[in-house]
């Protein structure tokens, strides 16, 4: 239950930080931070992508945001500079509300290990 408190505490901070920091003070909800993720670990900050190139973007951040829990492992940089990541372990089935979470922390201790948030 504590760690639940201090999940939200930590979600709710880094929400308010990048709403201002990259909206505008706008709420931004959760595929918009793993958007963010994405474009950050593809490194092109300053530029559109298609739509096929922002899901593109959310892979790459859903990946890189479960590397830590072993489900995926970085596997290349191909030649247009994306990162390429492979399944290392099948994800367990889990309710839309358990997925949410694990993302919310993935996310959470992105951020920290960034120094985004503390």
């Amino acid at each position: 239950m504590v760690r639940d408190k201090i999940l939200k505490g930590r979600w709710n901070k880094l929400l308010k930080k990048i709403s201002h920091q990259f909206n505008y003070g706008e709420p931004v909800d959760l595929d918009g931070v793993i958007y963010l993720v994405g474009v950050q670990e593809l490194g092109l900050v300053q530029r559109k992508f298609k739509k096929d190139e922002k899901l593109n973007l959310m892979h790459i951040a859903t990946s890189r945001l479960l590397m830590p829990y072993g489900y995926y492992e970085f596997d290349f940089v191909d030649e247009d500079g994306w990162p390429h990541y492979k399944l290392k372990e099948e994800l367990p089935n889990l309710s839309p509300g358990e997925q949410s979470l694990l993302m919310k922390q993935a996310i959470v201790n992105y951020f920290i290990e960034q120094g985004y948030i503390s």
